[in-house]
């Protein structure tokens, strides 16, 4: 069950974009959410410094040498901090089954693409651009997707579309689409929050 405000867990690896911008949004109350912790298994990622800087308890937990006890750290933590919703901000892990077990469909990520023609292992940054200009289509965009076992491959909560333009390179699509994500992530955790969209069950 999830509850308003929205009881936020995030996980990112480096600098956070759309961490930041969800948290600015539910400090200044135009998101009915509480940051409740923000993991890191990088200790120099930006994230942790603006974390600290906006008051939302931080955690590195290391994820190489022993996955296992990580993914067990991880899935404690969570739930000692009360997260209800985790999202994932640019985590660079692959989680494990008692994350994934406990948080079934209530791990969230933004897939600069749609899925499923331009996801899966190895689809990620730049990389979804270039193919999607490669393969000539009209338009591409963002997906917000529960997580699961597979990369990419988790129920598709929402969509929001942006035009390829004629001459796009990969450097413009990743402009315009990087640019829509943060709004597009905090309009959805808003209907979220108002019960407006279900998540999966």
């Amino acid at each position: 069950m999830i509850s308003s405000p929205l009881k936020l867990g995030f996980l990112a690896s480096r600098n956070g974009t759309s961490m930041r911008a969800i948290v600015n949004a539910a400090r200044a109350g135009e998101l009915s959410a509480e940051p409740r912790l923000m993991v890191s298994n990088n200790r120099k990622a930006a994230a942790l410094e603006f974390a600290a800087e906006r008051g939302v308890p931080s955690l590195v937990i290391p994820t190489q040498s022993d996955p296992e006890a990580a993914d067990r750290a991880l899935c404690s933590a969570l739930e000692d901090a009360g997260v209800e919703l985790v999202v994932l901000s640019g985590y660079l892990r692959r989680l494990g089954p008692r994350t994934l077990g406990r948080y079934r469909n209530r791990i969230i990520n933004i897939h600069p693409g749609l899925l499923p023609a331009f996801g899966g292992e190895g689809m990620y940054g730049r990389r979804v651009h270039e193919a999607v200009v490669a393969a000539g289509v009209a338009e591409s965009g963002a997906t917000i997707h529960a997580v699961d076992e597979i990369y990419d491959h988790g129920p598709v909560i929402e969509r929001r579309t942006v035009p390829v333009l004629p001459g796009d390179t990969a450097e413009a699509l990743e402009a315009r689409v990087a640019a829509m994500e943060p709004g597009f992530f905090i309009e959805t955790l808003a209907r979220i929050a108002a019960g407006e969209l279900r998540l999966p069950d």
